[in-house]
């Protein structure tokens, strides 16, 4: 990898317009940058250290660990009483971006670079796509796809499931390099709002940005104030993006087709006629879905075996991904019909099918709505339990919307503890069972994740189809300001299916 020097680093800041000044930098503009980090605790000798988490979030003390580790200059927005060359940046998230591309030799240049964004579906869309993907590089005899997701990180090198959506900058140039260290075309992440909103991912020239849905979510101090500005961030996507794939079955569609000028080329897709990508004729065969696709090059059969209805449009939009890099469609159709997502749309079930589980990640008031949709037209003689909770600090809007949406399409809603960080987990059930009631529908709160499953399973009524949401296959709860391990909820459903089926040890589970 090419070692760059100090002064190569403040040129491009100039090119960028975040330069405000150099200080003492006279004597070390030769100096090479061998390491780099925005964590003091990573810090190695002859390093340029980025102060991020200005403000509240970032303290001197940090600072003076990272010269007592070997920092020789810092890069910030604020000048601290160091004595130490300072480069000061007008804004230190987007700095960060702009120097972790040069540091590690701008990777993105060697990779295909596709963005997913969307109030819903951006993890099964991206495993979609890395599926389809997957299929066609192996038959050039080529590496597999990496994946940046809400589920897990995957570059090649490094492989671990995901704490944060869209990762910082400098950590997702550090994997777009393990990416082309590893020998891979193709690298697929989700976008998240904030990311956008921040600039994180200023720095990243996407060849495929993808708009999936919006709806209102993420609205709180700590996030997006109002819905607008949600909006707004997710539709930033576009001003980095070469080509734009748009749901024209998205709320707001004149809105989002508008903004998504700002990219040179654009493929729409959709169940409505006039999409690029358009998909009709949709059928369930089983607990798979068969539906037809007309797209610029072919007009063919696609097989879902991944549960879910709504799942249609991510398969369109992983699809038009497909047609924007001239992927064969007998790879696009493998890939689908392979594709899984971990934790999203897991069906299981007894032996005699009394009771159907299905495990997904649904977590906002879009997901609720498709995945009610989807399961009121695949299970219509069934009756419904939901088993969810609402996360802590963050995103209280869905505390009503889950709540109201639990109510009025489940027969019974298990309420119950979901990454309750620092607030009471049953006070944020309460809130939830308050906007049940108000629709008049059924609850009860077990505070324990795993017996609230347990009952959900054992309580059930025979004929019934058993939801349980929002964590997937996730291996830890925020509890507090730390992470518990705890068992994933496919776990719990295939431990407690096992004790319900007495003297049956073996689950149905849907390959």
């Amino acid at each position: 990898m090419e070692i760059y020097t100090i002064k190569d680093y403040i040129n491009d800041l100039k090119k960028e317009n975040l330069l405000i000044d150099t200080i003492n930098c006279e004597n070390i503009l030769n100096s090479l940058v061998k390491n780099m980090s925005y964590n003091s605790k990573e810090v190695k000798q002859d390093c340029l250290f980025v102060c991020k988490g200005f403000g509240n979030n970032f303290k001197q003390e940090y600072l003076e660990e990272a010269i007592t580790r070997g920092a020789f200059c810092y890069v910030s927005s604020i000048e601290y009483k160091v004595d130490k060359p300072c480069i000061l940046v007008k804004d230190g998230f987007l700095a960060l971006g702009v120097l972790a591309r040069r540091y590690f030799n701008n990777p993105q240049e060697n990779l295909n670079v596709i963005g997913i964004t969307g109030t819903k579906g951006k993890s099964t869309t991206s495993y979609y796509v890395k599926y389809i993907l997957d299929e066609y590089t192996k038959a050039k005899g080529k590496n597999d796809t990496a994946i940046l997701s809400s589920i897990d990180m995957y570059d090649g090198v490094d492989k671990y499931e995901a704490h944060i959506t869209t990762p910082e900058s400098f950590d997702i140039h550090r994997h777009f390099a393990n990416a082309v260290k590893s020998n891979m075309e193709n690298i697929v992440m989700e976008v998240s709002s904030q990311s956008l909103k921040l600039g994180r991912v200023n720095s990243i020239q996407y060849d495929v940005g993808v708009f999936l849905n919006i709806s209102e979510d993420h609205i709180s101090d700590i996030e997006h104030p109002d819905f607008e500005d949600y909006f707004n961030s997710k539709l930033k996507l576009f001003e980095r993006s070469k080509t734009a794939c748009v749901n024209l079955n998205t709320d707001y569609p004149d809105k989002v087709l508008k903004a998504s000028k700002a990219s040179p080329n654009l493929i729409t897709f959709g169940t409505t006629e006039n999409a690029n990508v358009y998909g009709y004729d949709i059928q369930k065969d089983g607990f798979n879905t068969k539906f037809m696709v007309r797209a610029p090059y072919f007009e063919e059969e696609i097989l879902l075996t991944m549960s879910g209805l709504f799942n249609v449009e991510n398969a369109l939009a992983a699809i038009s991904v497909a047609v924007a890099l001239k992927v064969p469609y007998k790879y696009i159709y493998e890939g689908l019909k392979k594709a899984r997502a971990s934790g999203r749309m897991e069906v299981y079930a007894d032996k005699e099918k009394r009771v159907i589980v299905i495990v997904d990640y649904a977590h906002n008031k879009l997901s609720f709505e498709k995945l009610y949709e989807s399961t009121k037209k695949e299970y219509p003689q069934r009756e419904i339990i939901t088993v969810f909770g609402c996360p802590g600090g963050h995103a209280v809007n869905r505390r009503k919307d889950l709540g109201e949406l639990s109510g009025k399409y489940s027969d019974l809603s298990y309420l119950t503890t979901e990454d309750p960080r620092e607030e009471d987990p049953i006070e944020i059930c309460k809130e939830i069972s308050m906007h049940i009631k108000k629709v008049n529908g059924k609850y009860k709160i077990v505070e324990d994740r795993g017996e609230a499953i347990k009952r959900a399973i054992f309580e059930a009524k025979p004929n019934s189809v058993i939801l349980i949401t929002g964590k997937g296959n996730e291996t830890r709860q925020k509890i507090g300001k730390k992470y518990v391990t705890v068992p994933t909820d496919v776990q719990y459903v295939k431990e407690f299916l096992k004790e319900y089926e007495k003297d049956n040890k073996k689950i149905t589970k849907r390959q």
